[in-house]
């Protein structure tokens, strides 16, 4: 019989991807924790459905009284909160197997209801801001809309990019219609796609998904390293013009709504939307195209570890030493997390402990399951992490990266209302990447043995690479890619291919080959289908390591003021909230640190292999 961490291996790594009825229940999320059944989510739905009209009845009377405005906010977020648990349920369903047709109609309904729902609470925001500024900010001081004042500030600050009731109408009916690039991309490359078949280092043929081949380009065998990558970019070249197209639809949405709000660009829209000054996206392309030296150093430095006259694409994500963790099993993997983010405390670690073992986490990939990993949930349910994990150390931290955002949810949804608990994406970046960053120095503090320190200062580079270099190159493409979108460019598949080829070229310096199949690989980034979404992995990156290096020097005091960060969620703007945690993103240092870190980190790596 086989024993529990056998069949973890065998699940994350068969020869054969399973069905998900075959895997057990103890390795799947619990949907049931939202709704019991998929009939008491119809009833849920129709509740729902039928509420939506009682918020015509407050049109025309906000500016009564506060009260009177803190009666309708309380029913909209009533009606906002169950819309949520409708809408993570649907979609999370769906996500199990993206092929089976039962589920795509309750998301598709959902996602329809939810823009129905904007429509008839869209005249809110104009009527409020109908009102002068004098007896807004009176509104926004009443005690009866206490949980709403950071928010009725918010309004005031970006009231020049609120419209007309009409206007706003039209906007909130426009958003089903305008997922339609984003859809199709989700269902091209998730349930549509085929990854050709690799013969395994082992010489025996296994079947590809996208995660198994992202996992296959670790491999320590060179020839499987390049199958894996011809079989994850064969499908897209394929496609190159239907990918062309959806992207094209992401770039001409993104525009329509920046210019209907009145922003010089997408990027201001998607920045204010945060009160994030462009200059913190711009100064950080410019502070790491600055800093390119050190990239360029280390890949000479993989080229020689490698043994390799000429360095491919390919031969980027094997580590320079043999794994000296090998294959390691998700029960392995959850001790793992607990002991190295230790430095959050007691409390934190049986946090995590009991979620996991109350049905958070959806763990193995199966047949049709949906790319990828994430944390979701919503203000009613607890948090939800989904993976495809592959048993290694690289999705080892994948969890604990998920797990970061989970907890973020959790603090939050616990110590704010309804209105103030969602956090932006610049912050909750910080909290997953802390995790990853205590995870990974508890490691290497434990850590004497010159293979495996090697491994893992391979690892923290490759950290840094991937996401502040890399993710810093997307924010490039994407700066690019939208402004000749607004002056009439070349955004023509051909035309994203040669600059994808040129950035890369950028950033990893002439001496590695930049492979042909490579040039699509703008086409296979689902973050640019929302857009300027990527920089924040970077500044959170940033942010991330300055916090974990204050935990692990000062430690309780450092930590109180982390956790604490955690349960802020969105009650003031992202910049003042990580302040309040110790570090200042408006400030050059937190980058520049990073910068440094990986040129000290090189700096060993280069001493060991002396």
């Amino acid at each position: 019989m086989k024993s529990e961490i056998e069949r973890e291996i065998e699940l994350g790594r068969g020869s054969v991807l399973p069905e998900r009825a075959d895997i057990p229940q103890s390795y799947k999320w619990r949907l049931e924790d939202i709704y019991p059944s998929q009939e008491e989510w119809e009833a849920a739905f129709a509740s729902i459905k039928g509420r939506l009209p009682e918020l015509a009845a407050f049109k025309g009377t906000l500016a009564r009284s506060p009260e009177r405005l803190a009666e309708l906010f309380k029913l909209r977020d009533e009606i906002a909160q169950e819309l949520g648990k409708l809408f993570v349920y649907a979609n999370m369903k769906s996500h199990e197997d993206t092929g089976d047709s039962k589920y795509q109609g309750p998301a598709n309904r959902i996602s329809a209801l939810s823009v129905e729902f904007s429509a008839q609470a869209s005249y809110i925001t104009p009527e409020i801001l109908e009102m002068d500024d004098e007896s807004l900010n009176a509104f926004a001081a009443a005690p009866a809309l206490a949980e709403y004042s950071f928010p009725l500030k918010e309004l005031l600050r970006q009231k020049a990019h609120v419209l007309s009731e009409k206007e706003e109408l039209i906007l909130a009916r426009s958003v089903d219609m305008a997922q339609t690039a984003d859809n199709a991309f989700s269902m091209l490359t998730n349930a549509d796609m085929e990854f050709p078949s690799i013969h395994n280092e082992e010489g025996r043929k296994v079947d590809m998904s996208e995660e198994r081949a992202v996992s296959y380009l670790r491999s320590p065998k060179r020839s499987v390293r390049k199958a894996a990558f011809a079989s994850l970019y064969k499908p897209y070249g394929k496609m190159k013009n239907t990918l062309g197209a959806t992207f094209d639809g992401m770039l001409r949405t993104s525009r329509f709504y920046a210019e209907c709000r009145g922003y010089e660009s997408p990027l201001a829209a998607a920045l204010d939307a945060d009160n994030i000054p462009q200059s913190v996206y711009d100064n950080l392309v410019e502070t790491l195209e600055k800093n390119l030296a050190p990239m360029y150093r280390y890949m000479e430095l993989r080229k020689k570890m490698l043994g390799f006259r000429s360095l491919h694409m390919y031969d980027l994500y094997v580590p320079l030493v043999d794994d000296p963790y090998g294959e390691i099993a998700w029960s392995e993997a959850k001790e793992m997390m607990y002991k190295y983010l230790a430095p959050l405390g007691g409390e934190y670690i049986a946090r995590i402990s009991a979620g996991i073992g109350e049905g958070w986490a959806d763990v193995f990939p199966s047949r049709g399951k949906r790319s990828g990993a994430y944390s979701w949930g919503s203000y009613g349910t607890h948090p939800y992490i989904f993976m495809n994990y592959t048993n290694n150390l690289n999705d080892v931290m994948t969890l604990v990266h998920e797990m970061g955002h989970s907890m973020h949810s959790l603090y939050s949804r616990e110590n704010q209302p309804f209105a103030t608990a969602d956090y932006c994406i610049f912050t909750a970046e910080v909290a997953s990447t802390t995790n990853e960053v205590l995870f990974l120095s508890g490691l290497l503090n434990e850590t004497k043995g010159r293979k495996k320190r090697l491994y893992l200062l391979n690892r923290r580079l490759e950290n840094i690479r991937t996401t502040v270099y890399r993710q810093t190159m997307f924010a490039s493409f994407e700066r690019e890619v939208h402004s000749r979108a607004a002056s009439g460019g070349d955004t023509t598949p051909d035309g994203l291919k040669k600059l994808w080829y040129e950035l890369n070229r950028k950033y990893y310096g002439a001496m590695i080959l930049i492979d042909e199949p490579l040039k699509m690989e703008w086409a296979r980034i689902p973050h640019f289908y929302s857009p300027f979404y990527v920089y924040q992995y970077a500044t959170g990156f940033s942010a991330a390591t300055a916090l974990a290096s204050a935990i692990l020097k000062e430690g309780k005091p450092a930590t109180e003021r982390y956790l604490n960060f955690l349960t802020k969620g969105g009650s003031d703007y992202p910049i003042e909230l990580l302040k309040g945690a110790g570090v200042d993103m408006s400030a050059p240092e937190p980058v520049a640190a990073v910068v440094r870190q990986f040129e000290e980190t090189l700096d060993e790596m280069e001493e060991l292999i002396k």
